[in-house]
């Protein structure tokens, strides 16, 4: 029998949160975060690609995760536009999962974690980037959050994994509004702080992906959001020393990882 799953509006859960207490003479001056309510996508790609990783998920041999939203998901798509050759490259002789989906923003993340996703999954190191597509709807403080419960949940769910947590990328499209290009350097003065150097690690490399002007060269991001497969090889190169330390292998010449593993 097809799993079913329930589908709910992060507006519904938030009105039943607040409405909830009052309804039993209890006053709350709380307002619920949204970015931090677990909430699924009505898209029939979406739960289908939902229901791909819980399979996925079955695999006791994904030593290294990605966790996160397009930017993530598409290391997975065809070159030259974006990462497929770098991936196969780079992450698969590590035994890594692309656990990103294109559109999600933390609210859908939480949702995915709860349902399983990653339950009686290993990996040595988790490597999380979310938020940007809460940027148009939600305040910087509010993607903190729900990155924050995020991280929670990971370390909840994989007690033994490391996590490699990315600042936001930059962004700069035509038709993003001035809070949008502004969250990713203010939800990472937040977030920067939720690593203690140990079990979550913090690495901004947003300054690869910047122009002499402070936007993204649509060398590297043609749509000024997702990056190509040169936006990809900088992003390994930024990433990798630090991942290949928290893994714990060294680097080859060509800088893919020695992982004396068959």
């Amino acid at each position: 029998m097809k799993k079913s799953f329930p589908l709910v509006s992060a507006a519904a859960v938030s009105l039943l949160l607040l409405t909830g207490a009052s309804a039993f003479g209890q006053t709350t001056n709380q307002t619920v975060n949204p970015a931090t309510v677990p909430v699924s996508r009505s898209s029939s790609h979406w739960v289908a690609h939902h229901e791909q990783l819980m399979k996925e998920a079955k695999n006791d041999r994904i030593d290294l995760l990605f966790v996160g939203d397009s930017i993530t998901d598409f290391w997975r798509s065809p070159a030259p536009r974006f990462g497929t050759n770098l991936w196969a490259k780079y992450y698969a002789p590590l035994y890594a999962a692309d656990f990103g989906i294109s559109g999600d923003r933390t609210e859908h993340v939480i949702w995915r974690i709860d349902q399983g996703e990653l339950d009686g999954l290993h990996p040595k190191v988790t490597v999380l980037m979310i938020g940007t597509n809460n940027s148009r709807d939600n305040s910087p403080e509010q993607i903190a959050g729900g990155i924050r419960v995020i991280l929670d949940k990971i370390q909840e769910k994989c007690p033994d994994t490391k996590i490699l947590l990315l600042g936001v990328f930059p962004r700069n499209r035509t038709n993003d509004i001035a809070a949008q290009i502004e969250a990713p350097a203010k939800i990472n003065a937040i977030i920067s702080k939720y690593a203690d150097g140990k079990k979550i690690v913090y690495l901004n490399i947003n300054d690869q992906f910047l122009g002499p002007d402070g936007k993204v060269p649509l060398d590297i991001m043609p749509d000024s959001l997702h990056p190509n497969q040169h936006g990809y090889q900088l992003w390994a190169d930024a990433m990798n020393p630090t991942l290949y330390e928290m893994m714990g292998v060294s680097a080859n010449s060509d800088g893919t990882a020695k992982t004396g593993r068959p």
